[in-house]
């Protein structure tokens, strides 16, 4: 293993590669650890959506118009079929008068920020086999989808990083209080920077440097059918979705959501709970989900299950995610805490951490995600 780096990535999910890339395209000396494989956390169990329909105006919302400019950038210089990127778009659908209001509402604040929401009276005329009797929705052509492990294999390739899956970082050296080395199972490398992109495993990497991140795990499950028919043609839920993603709540949360892929097979999601590194099949999760995607789209009823999976997502308290240099240790660098927005948000956080480390103009205002806004929360 190389003994220096300009810089270590700690993390080769969809977000580490991403700070792989735009660093190793600043000219910087990139080394990738991972304690397991390439993509094999939280981005290997994504579904792999680039969403602003689930945004409400604010930070996050920036954040995303950004990251999907730069992933729109991505596919033409990187060759979006390789990695499956499509803009599909997002429908959003809502059982009830009331509840098309509120969708209308969020509509009209998102407009006035750059998203482009158009109302859609009869969700059939965007989803032929979705239920009928619904009260209305509004499609997102900006939403999009990406095979999320072909895109972090893919920009770690391009990036010319030097990688190591399967190496565990066992501490982060300081002296005088700055980042001087990373110490691995296989050997220690000399760094003055170290990027903390470990996902779900972000406040355990923070403590190698003597600092907290308030990260936590937030569990959810994946169906996946039997290859069809393109029968669903955009990403599809209901509008409880939106209210879910910011919520606070630890117990259970589902709402139905439902996307097919090239492959054939149709993803059915999603749901959401705080239950730690729980890696139980709960099985009465299962059926809500089955159940919810039928109610959506009836013609599912009759569609057998391949197999589920499961993962975690970053949670944040405050539902946004931590980038920059981190102020108490000088060289550590955060790229961490996006929840379910990691894979999209990917490469805005990637040209963030590299234009921090650099010196060079960030790609928008990167105050709201500084690290150490927790503890001024606290005080």
């Amino acid at each position: 293993m190389d003994p220096t780096a300009d810089v270590v990535v700690i993390g080769a999910g969809i977000v580490g590669a991403a700070c792989a890339y735009y660093l190793s395209r600043s000219g910087l000396a990139v080394t990738v650890l991972d304690r397991g494989a390439i993509a094999g956390g939280t981005t290997g169990a994504g579904e792999g959506n680039l969403l602003v329909s689930d945004k409400t105006p604010g930070p996050e919302l920036d954040l995303t118009l950004r990251s999907l400019s730069l992933w729109q950038e991505l596919g033409s210089t990187l060759d979006g079929e390789a990695f499956e990127l499509e803009p599909k778009g997002g429908l959003v659908v809502a059982s009830t008068a009331d509840g098309m209001s509120t969708l209308e509402s969020l509509a009209a604040a998102q407009r006035d920020v750059g998203v482009v929401a158009d109302l859609a009276p009869d969700p059939r005329t965007y989803e032929p086999y979705v239920k009928d009797g619904l009260a209305g929705g509004v499609f997102y052509p900006q939403d999009m989808q990406v095979q999320p492990m072909l895109a972090a294999a893919h920009l770690l390739r391009t990036s010319h990083a030097r990688v190591y899956p399967h190496t565990a970082v066992t501490g982060i050296e300081t002296a005088a209080g700055s980042v001087v080395a990373v110490r691995t199972a296989r050997g220690r490398i000399a760094t003055p920077a170290v990027v903390n992109a470990a996902g779900t495993w972000a406040s355990d990497v923070a403590r190698l440097a003597g600092v907290e991140l308030p990260i936590m795990p937030r569990r959810g499950f994946i169906l996946v059918t039997e290859p069809l028919p393109v029968l669903v043609r955009h990403k599809v839920y209901a509008a409880e979705y939106v209210a879910n993603v910011a919520s606070d709540a630890s117990d259970l949360q589902t709402s139905a959501v439902v996307e097919g892929t090239r492959g054939g097979t149709i993803l059915i999601g999603a749901s959401r709970e705080r239950v730690g590194f729980d890696t139980t099949f709960a099985l009465p999760v299962l059926s809500r989900l089955a159940a919810q995607a039928v109610d959506l789209f009836p013609f599912l009823g009759g569609v057998h299950v391949l197999r589920a999976y499961r993962g975690f997502r970053p949670y944040s308290p405050d539902h946004l995610p931590v980038i920059g240099p981190d102020p108490r240790v000088p060289g550590l660098f955060h790229a961490c805490g996006h929840e379910g927005a990691g894979i999209g948000l990917s490469p805005v956080t990637g040209a963030l951490v590299a234009s921090a480390l650099t010196g060079g103009p960030p790609p928008l205002d990167p105050t709201p995600f500084r690290p150490d806004r927790f503890e001024a929360a606290h005080d």
